[in-house]
C-alpha cells in the first residue's frame, strides 16, 4: 500500500533486517508513524556542516573535517555554536520501493537544537533515497543553549514512505469537510496554512525569546529548569511583535490543528516572500495529533521562529507556514496521545518538556 508506514510496518522492517540496530530497541522508540533515532557513543567536532555528496561516505568526510572526537559514554557537553556529527545506533537497508525522511523531535526543536540526518552518498539533509543501505548520522548544532547528551538520547526521528501519498489541495479540502482539520477557516494552498497567534486569551504574553547567555541543559532532566533562567517573556498588546535578527522565539499557531488517524502531516515553511524568517525546526505531526483532544478542539502548533537578515514585524493572524498532509499506508495500531505518554497533546504556548511550567 502507498503511503507513510505505520508503527506495525516499522516493526516488521526490523524483522526483515531493513532497519539495523547497534543496541536493542527501547520502549517508546517506535512512534505511530515514525522511529526515534538514538545517539551513539562518540561525537565528532567538525569544522563545518557538510553533506557526504554523491559516491562519498560520511566517514571520509569526517576524516577531512574532524577537529576532535568526544566520548559520550559518561555524558558530554555539546557547546553552543559548534557543529558535531554523531553516528546513530540505527542503520538502514531499505527496499527499492521505500524512502525515508527525518526531522528533529519536538523537544529538540524547542531548544533551538539544530539536528539533521545525513547519509553516505547523501546530497540533501533529512532525505533518504529508496533502497539506501548504510549508516545514519546526526549533525547537531546547538544554536541557543549548550546541552549535555549521552548515548541513546533521541533527538531526531525518521519516517518511511512507500510511493507518494501527499494530498492535493482538492483532496485536502474534501478531508476538511469530512473531518475539520482546524477550528476555523481552512486556508488551503500547497497544504493547510496556519498563522501566528499574538492575541492569546486573557494575557498579553504571546511567546518566549531565548536568552543569549545561559547554563547547560541536561537533556535527561525533565521539568527541572526554571524558564526565567533561559527565556525572556514576549508580551504584546497590539497584536504585533518585532523579530530581532538571530534571535530565537517560541510562539504558537492561532489554529488548533487535528490530524485524523489515517493521515500524517509535516510542517513546512510557507513562502520566503512573506518574510525572512524560519518557522519550524521540528516538523512531524503524527496520526491522532489533536484528534479528539480535550474539548474536541485540536492542538495548537508550536512555532520555533528564527529571524534572518533584518528586523521583521510579525502581525497577529499572519500566515507563516503550512501543513502538508499524507495518507498512511495503514492505520497505526497506536495513535498520538492515546496512552503513549505524548508530551504535547492538547498543547498551547508551551516550552520544551525540560522546563517547569512558567509561574
Amino acid at each position: 500500500m502507498t503511503g507513510v508506514l505505520p508503527s506495525q510496518a516499522i516493526e516488521k522492517m526490523f524483522q526483515r533486517g531493513e532497519i539495523t540496530l547497534a543496541q536493542p530497541l527501547v520502549e517508546g522508540q517506535v512512534q505511530p508513524a515514525s522511529l526515534d533515532l538514538r545517539l551513539g557513543t562518540v561525537a565528532y567536532r567538525v569544522r563545518a556542516s557538510f553533506l557526504a555528496g554523491q559516491d562519498c561516505s560520511v566517514a571520509d568526510r569526517i576524516s577531512e573535517f574532524e577537529m576532535h572526537r568526544i566520548d559520550l559514554t559518561d555524558g558530554a557537553v555539546l557547546e553552543k555554536g559548534c557543529v558535531y556529527l554523531v553516528p546513530l545506533m540505527e542503520g538502514l537497508a531499505l527496499p527499492q520501493d521505500v524512502s525515508a525522511v527525518a526531522n528533529a523531535k519536538s523537544s529538540t526543536g524547542r531548544l533551538d537544537l539544530l539536528t539533521r540526518t545525513i547519509t553516505d552518498g547523501g546530497v540533501e539533509f533529512d532525505r533518504i533515497k529508496p533502497g539506501y543501505s548504510g549508516p545514519l548520522y546526526a549533525e547537531i548544532c546547538p544554536r541557543s543553549f549548550s546541552v549535555l547528551v549521552r548515548p541513546g538520547m533521541r533527538l531526531n526521528q525518521i519516517r518511511f514512505r512507500r510511493g507518494q501519498a501527499v494530498l492535493s489541495d482538492a483532496e485536502l479540502a474534501d478531508l476538511h469537510q469530512q473531518s475539520p482539520l482546524v477550528d476555523g477557516t481552512a486556508v488551503i494552498e500547497d497544504g493547510l496554512g496556519f498563522s501566528v497567534d499574538l492575541r492569546l486569551p486573557g494575557s498579553d504574553l504571546v511567546g518566549y525569546r531565548a536568552k543569549p547567555h545561559t547554563g547547560v541543559i541536561d537533556l535527561d532532566r525533565i521539568g527541572e529548569y526554571d524558564p526565567q533562567d533561559y527565556w525572556e517573556e514576549v508580551h504584546s498588546t497590539s497584536g504585533r511583535i518585532i523579530l530581532d535578527p538571530g534571535a530565537f522565539y517560541i510562539l504558537v499557531s492561532r489554529e488548533a490543528v487535528q490530524i485524523p488517524p489515517a493521515y500524517a502531516a509535516e510542517m513546512a515553511p510557507y513562502l520566503a516572500m512573506v518574510g525572512e524568517f524560519r518557522v519550524h525546526y521540528a516538523g512531524f505531526f503524527d496520526p491522532g495529533f489533536g484528534h479528539d483532544a480535550a474539548g474536541g478542539t485540536g492542538s495548537r502548533g508550536v512555532l520555533e521562529v528564527r529571524c534572518h537578515e533584518a528586523p521583521f514585524v510579525l502581525e497577529h493572524g499572519q500566515v507563516v507556514g503550512r501543513l502538508v498532509y499524507e495518507r498512511m499506508s495503514a492505520l497505526p495500531e497506536q495513535l498520538y496521545g492515546a496512552g503513549i505518554a505524548s508530551n504535547y497533546q492538547g498543547q498551547g504556548l508551551k516550552l520544551s518538556k525540560h522546563f517547569k511550567s512558567p509561574r
